[in-house]
């Protein structure tokens, strides 16, 4: 297992770039890697490798470090993003043995559970030993104000600025969950710099990214992140000073009123259990099609069920 450097960067994103491409072309894609590993989250904390044997690269795999809380106490957390195996090489373990390298040293350097994140490519062997936690993706209906337009809230666009604020709501809509995140200011930065990255990079108006604010006085009390898609949109993440939401709800009513003459858009989300703004309706729910898989680092250590319930993540740290 080595490090990926420049010498061999290309090889390993002509190999990822037919699953993990997002719908960027192959240059694009490439600058959105490198875009990613600039932030001052991507330059701490997240790494490529691969595995090789003389010149050729059998898998490659991105690890990030995350820090997080389970069952109230701090956990550190080794995140497997895409783990890639060569199309010649598939069928004979090689992504296990990459994955089972890399958490090996996680344990030794201090993690204590590892996520990994399943997608098209990946063999089944290199699940084992995975719990998957159940994520369930909504479709929202937004009520329409009762003034006809946008409702009298405070909206801007938000900056580098409101970053301490959104960190402290989230810190404290996380606390009642057997799991998340701990979401600094670092990790908040890079996962909005990524969605405005996949939307520039795109082709001309294929994607936009929304990250407004709504403040009392000077401070941010609620804000949505929001990436369009035609007549889709996604809510990757959003956050309330009031438990009740209603801040995101009003956000998301004034976005709307902005086109009142265009086709009402199909909003998912993932949404906190037990978190539904007043504004919002669920149309729908069913399982998400993207599968989070958790498991304790150390021989001793049994994880506890997680239930969907038990778990706060969003979409927008799907790496």
């Amino acid at each position: 297992m080595i490090p990926v450097q420049e010498a061999m960067l290309d090889r390993v994103l002509d190999a990822t770039y037919p699953i993990g491409h997002d719908g960027l072309g192959r240059h694009a894609y490439g600058k959105l890697c490198a875009a990613q590993m600039k932030t001052a989250w991507g330059r701490r904390c997240q790494r490529r490798f691969a595995l090789v044997e003389g010149v050729d690269l059998l898998a490659s795999a991105e690890q990030y470090d995350l820090v997080g809380a389970f069952d109230g106490r701090p956990v550190r957390i080794c995140g497997i993003g895409p783990v890639f195996t060569d199309p010649g090489h598939r069928g004979l373990g090689r992504a296990r043995d990459l994955l089972e390298t890399l958490l090996d040293r996680a344990a030794r350097e201090g993690a204590e559970m590892a996520l990994l994140w399943s997608h098209t490519g990946l063999d089944d062997d290199a699940r084992q030993g995975f719990e998957a936690i159940p994520l369930t993706e909504v479709t929202l209906d937004v009520a329409q104000s009762a003034r006809h337009g946008a409702p009298m809230t405070m909206v801007r666009g938000g900056e580098e600025r409101d970053l301490a604020a959104i960190v402290s709501m989230g810190r404290v809509r996380a606390g009642p969950f057997r799991f998340h995140l701990d979401r600094d200011m670092d990790l908040i930065q890079h996962a909005i710099t990524r969605k405005r990255l996949l939307a520039g990079l795109g082709s001309a108006g294929t994607r936009q990214l929304h990250f407004f604010i709504a403040e009392e006085g000077t401070t941010a009390a609620a804000y949505v992140v929001v990436s369009v898609a035609g007549s889709t949109w996604t809510l990757e993440e959003c956050g309330d000073r009031d438990a009740s939401g209603a801040r995101v709800g009003a956000l998301l009513q004034a976005l709307i009123a902005r086109e009142p003459v265009e086709r009402r858009p199909t909003i998912r989300a993932w949404l906190p259990p037990r978190f539904l703004p007043p504004q919002l309706t669920i149309v729908s729910a069913a399982p998400a099609s993207e599968i989070m898989m958790v498991r304790m680092l150390s021989a001793a250590a049994t994880l506890p069920r997680l239930s969907g319930d038990d778990v706060l993540y969003w979409r927008s740290d799907l790496f």
